[in-house]
């Protein structure tokens, strides 16, 4: 599984979006396949369920529920801009993580 080292934006996010889009890349392509938007901490391994800021499970990629640790906030809104280096968005399916490209191919079969 290839990995970026680019910090992931909001912006970013939409991009891949844009790049998967009516593929299994996307979560409203791959939700009835039972994948979980994630992002994977490329440093440690693990992986962490996109989460709204109540700690719910959320439909799509989102910042806001995800550890301090993993984000950067801005210092004038508080609110969380980036995620630090080494962080990728995909998905789980049980406890495996994919890249968007990775469920794009299983989603395909």
């Amino acid at each position: 599984m290839k990995m970026s080292d680019k910090r992931l934006r909001l912006r970013s996010l939409y991009e891949e979006n844009e790049r998967y889009h009516g593929t299994g890349g996307v979560s409203e392509n791959n939700r009835s396949r039972g994948f979980i938007p994630a992002f994977l901490d490329t440093a440690t391994g693990n992986a962490y369920p996109s989460r709204f800021a109540n700690g719910k499970l959320a439909p799509i990629h989102l910042f806001d529920g995800l550890p301090d640790m993993l984000v950067k906030k801005s210092v004038v809104t508080g609110r969380t801009y980036a995620l630090r280096d080494g962080l990728v968005s995909g998905f789980l399916l049980g406890r495996r993580f994919y890249t968007r490209a990775e469920a794009a191919t299983v989603v395909r079969k």
